[in-house]
């Protein structure tokens, strides 16, 4: 989770795993141990170099300790389940929410696709209305709970809502949640056969765009004759495809992934919202950052690891790529 600075489904409450780590132990490439920080909340000692190993990908240094904050266990909490018309509605019915101020934990989005997989595979105990769906968790004194649902199925009725059902026990609040956890495993489920692989990434883009991106990203998927679905932490502006597919549909996927990537560039995005860089999105970041930045990260790689012995060529390039390596934007 440090290494790739990642988060999961309470980030827009909570955030990402960057605001809640302290410090870090780090053993350097040449073997030297560092500590990051002191134990405070706050501390303006000196460069960041907590963030700077976060997200980093084993690329800089090895993390052997990480000293975390902690939050007060929520006094009550819910779960309400949204499903829309449309993939567009439900994303407009979260920047609602988001621009109402509304303090949900989470916001979880996902589209006919996978509700349709999830009831085909079985995966949970009941039957779901396989439309796009949004899964609102909420935390807080009960009073506050019981606030935030009314605000948030008034603006689900009002961006074209089908239903809104909250749950009233904990069995009913681990039920309703329960389509969100399966919705990977429902989509491994759909294999055709053991040549059949999944390819789950991300993107991320600032609020107003959310709809947009999304619903041309659903449009592209349907072109494409995959079974291809869409999911995510949508309350930050991030979401995930997740695409089942065979050696000779890899370019295909391949495609419709390169489209999704350079459209949230375009809308001011990030190629990534939390799945880290790796190998395949690593040519994208020239794109997002500019060369001039990339390079900044080339030298702060080479500073660290001047012998390129940590995670090679991961993240970014240290060396030159081969021709035709690169995707053409």
């Amino acid at each position: 989770m440090v290494g790739t600075g990642c988060s999961g489904t309470n980030a827009y409450r909570y955030g990402t795993m960057r605001e809640w780590v302290l410090s870090l132990t780090v053993v350097l490439a040449d073997g030297t141990v560092i500590k990051t920080r002191q134990r405070p909340r706050k501390s303006s000692a000196g460069y960041d170099l907590t963030r700077v190993f976060i997200g980093s990908e084993g690329t800089l240094g090895l993390v052997t300790e990480a000293t975390l904050k902690l939050t007060v266990r929520p006094q009550s909490e819910n779960v309400a389940v949204a499903s829309f018309a449309s993939i567009q509605n439900a994303a407009e019915c979260v920047t609602k929410v988001v621009e109402a101020g509304i303090p949900v934990a989470g916001v979880e989005i996902l589209d006919d696709v996978q509700m349709k997989c999830i009831n085909a595979s079985q995966t949970t105990s009941r039957q779901w209305k396989e439309s796009p769906t949004i899964f609102f968790k909420f935390t807080g004194t009960p009073s506050a709970v019981k606030e935030q649902i009314s605000m948030v199925q008034k603006l689900a009725a009002n961006a074209s809502g089908k239903s809104f059902e909250f749950a009233r026990g904990a069995e009913e609040m681990k039920e309703l949640w329960s389509a969100r956890k399966q919705a990977l495993w429902s989509v491994m489920a759909m294999r055709r056969g053991p040549e059949d692989r999944v390819w789950t990434t991300d993107v991320a883009v600032p609020m107003s765009r959310l709809p947009d991106i999304i619903d041309a990203t659903k449009e592209d998927m349907t072109k494409s004759g995959l079974l291809a679905g869409i999911c995510g932490h949508v309350g930050d502006g991030n979401f995930h495809a997740i695409i089942l597919f065979n050696e000779s549909e890899k370019k295909v996927a391949e495609g419709v992934i390169h489209r999704m990537v350079k459209r949230a560039v375009e809308m001011e995005g990030t190629v990534t919202g939390e799945h880290g860089v790796g190998l395949v999105k690593r040519d994208y970041l020239a794109h997002e950052l500019g060369e001039t930045t990339v390079d900044a990260m080339r030298r702060l790689k080479l500073a660290f690891d001047p012998l390129r012995l940590l995670n090679c060529d991961k993240v970014i390039r240290t060396e030159q790529p081969a021709p035709g390596e690169i995707k053409e934007w």
